[in-house]
C-alpha cells in the first residue's frame, strides 16, 4: 500500500509514518524540512500554505492521505486578529484541501481514502478557542461533503482528539502542574497519546475500516460527551 502523510516530522504524523511503515507499506512525507523523518519513509518538502505539492513524486495509486499540520492558538476573542483567523484557517483547513485537490486522482485511481484531524473544540465549546475551533469545525464540514461526493471511490472520515502529549502542545504540558491539571479536565483522569491517536488514523486507512466513512471520531478522553 502506498500512503501520503503530511506533517510526519513529530507528533501524531510522526507516530502514523512508523506504524504504517512497520506494516511493510510505502509511505512518503511532506513537510517543510526533512529533518526527524522516520526511516525507510520517502520524504517530498512542500508547505502547505505556501508552496504546490510535487505529485511526480509520487506513484500512480495512492491508498490513503492524512492531512496532520495544525495550530493551537490560544487567545481571549477580542485579541485575535485577522491575520490568526486567517493563519489558522491556511495550516488547519486550506492546507487540507490544496492537498486534496492535488492528489485526489491518484486516490481515486487506487480507490483510497483520507483522514483529517479536526479538534474537540469544534463542538465542545471552548474559552479562547475560538479561532482554531472555527477552522477545525471547517474541516469537519469538508469531511462530510467530501464523503457524499467522492463516494463510493474514496472514504473521507476526521478524528477529533483533545489534548495530546505532541511538540505542538509543549506548551500547554510545560511542566507537572500543568499535566494534573489537563489530566483532570477528561473523565478518564489522562490527556491523550500520540500513540492513540495514530492508532485509530492507521485503522481508519486500513480494509477494516471499509465501510466507514464521512465519520468524526471524537478521540479526546470523554471530555465531549461525559459530565
Amino acid at each position: 500500500m502506498n500512503y501520503l502523510i503530511v506533517g510526519a516530522s513529530s507528533g501524531i504524523g510522526k507516530n502514523i509514518t512508523e506504524k504504517l511503515l512497520a506494516q511493510g507499506n510505502e509511505v512518503y512525507t511532506a513537510q517543510r524540512t526533512d529533518e526527524h523523518i522516520p526511516i525507510g519513509a520517502h520524504h517530498i518538502i512542500y508547505n502547505a500554505t505556501e508552496n504546490e505539492l510535487n505529485i511526480a513524486e509520487l506513484p500512480e495509486q495512492l491508498d490513503g492521505l492524512v492531512y496532520c499540520p495544525g495550530s493551537i492558538n490560544l487567545k481571549p476573542f477580542n485579541r485575535l486578529s485577522k491575520q490568526d483567523f486567517v493563519n489558522d484557517w491556511e495550516v488547519n483547513f486550506y492546507g487540507a484541501v490544496k492537498t486534496i485537490q492535488s492528489v485526489l486522482p491518484k486516490l481515486k485511481a487506487s480507490k483510497g481514502n483520507i483522514v483529517l484531524f479536526s479538534s474537540v473544540a469544534a463542538q465542545t465549546g471552548m474559552s479562547f478557542h475560538a479561532s482554531i475551533s472555527a477552522a477545525k469545525a471547517a474541516i469537519e464540514g469538508l469531511t462530510h461533503s467530501l464523503a457524499a461526493e467522492l463516494a463510493p471511490a474514496v472514504r473521507v472520515n476526521a478524528i477529533a482528539p483533545s489534548l495530546t502529549d505532541t511538540p505542538l502542545a509543549n506548551k500547554l504540558l510545560a511542566d507537572d502542574t500543568r499535566k494534573e491539571a489537563a489530566a483532570k479536565r477528561h473523565p478518564l483522569m489522562k490527556y491523550g497519546q500520540a500513540d492513540e491517536i495514530a492508532s485509530m488514523a492507521c485503522f481508519l486507512l486500513g480494509r477494516d475500516a471499509g465501510f466507514i466513512t464521512g465519520q468524526i471520531f471524537k478521540i479526546d478522553g470523554g471530555i465531549s460527551t461525559i459530565r
